[in-house]
């Protein structure tokens, strides 16, 4: 078992590693979300027809710089998410069951699921700003713009524009199930289908708040009032499938994102214990 930080730094670096080849699609999901924002059907233009397209488009005429906009701050916030998600879990997990069964290696489903979720919505508030900043960052375009454009030098840049003006456990079920019912032993065919399980429930469960979440951090102004304001002024304008719009470019960022991110936590675990294990004594792991 690594410490508490190792464990932090195993699930960032393991997340950075995924996101620098799932970014591309990252860029194409948010720019398919905004396009044809509160436009009906009939009269919204089409300017990215798709995952394949929207890549070769942006490739052809922003280069590979406008598939990896906001990559920076990507990092930051995957290292902040999955460095809490990954590296708080099992403490917290372990601090939970301890008081209420008053043993820290108790597995109980309810301390899992309440365990998980706050470890992923305290990595979720601390990421916020670099993933609002990111979201900025990636839908602007000076050749196909979709959405509201914020055109920003860099990261520093958008977060002071941005506080100047405006204010500042699927993997582990899935992996369970297929040794019990597949058979399949712990490794890397375990790791991937896990991972890939994980990652296509995700998408279809997550990709609706996503829209919203893309179209809210990405107006300026008051175009939204809240979450359920561009909630009901989306279906209502463009129709109950809009916020499935970019499914398959979430679906093409979000497989290879978290089969990369949870497969590289593995052996990042590993390598960490590893290196804890030859360098720090058991008195100083037990204090970090």
């Amino acid at each position: 078992m690594s410490t508490t930080t190792g464990a932090f730094i195993a699930g960032g670096l393991a997340a950075c590693g995924a996101v620098t080849a799932s970014h591309p699609f990252e860029t194409i999901k948010i720019r398919l979300q905004l396009q044809g924002e509160l436009q009906s059907k009939d009269v919204a233009v089409k300017k990215y027809k798709g995952v394949l397209h929207g890549v070769s488009v942006v490739a052809k005429n922003e280069g590979v710089r406008g598939l990896y906009r906001g990559l920076g701050c990507a990092y930051i916030y995957q290292i902040l998410l999955n460095g809490f998600r990954l590296g708080g879990y099992e403490p917290l997990r372990a601090a939970t069951a301890k008081l209420l069964f008053k043993d820290a290696n108790v597995q109980s489903l309810g301390v899992n699921v309440f365990s998980g979720a706050a470890s992923g919505v305290a990595g979720a508030m601390a990421g916020s700003p670099f993933f609002l900043v990111k979201t900025r960052l990636q839908s602007y375009s000076s050749f196909l713009p979709t959405g509201t454009q914020h055109k920003y030098k860099n990261a520093f840049d958008a977060l002071r524009q941005i506080y100047t003006a405006e204010g500042l456990p699927t993997y582990f079920f899935a992996k369970r199930r297929l040794i019990k019912h597949a058979g399949l032993e712990d490794g890397p065919a375990l790791h991937l289908l896990s991972s890939a399980c994980a990652g296509f429930v995700v998408c279809c469960f997550m990709h609706p708040p996503d829209t919203v979440m893309a179209r809210l951090y990405n107006q300026h102004g008051n175009l939204y009032k809240g979450i359920f304001d561009c909630l009901y002024k989306t279906i209502s304008t463009e129709g109950v499938l809009a916020v499935y719009k970019g499914f398959f470019a979430h679906l093409a960022r979000i497989l290879p994102h978290t089969i990369l991110t949870l497969t590289f936590a593995e052996q990042t675990s590993k390598m960490m214990r590893w290196t804890e294990n030859k360098l720090l004594s058991d008195n100083i792991k037990d204090k970090i």
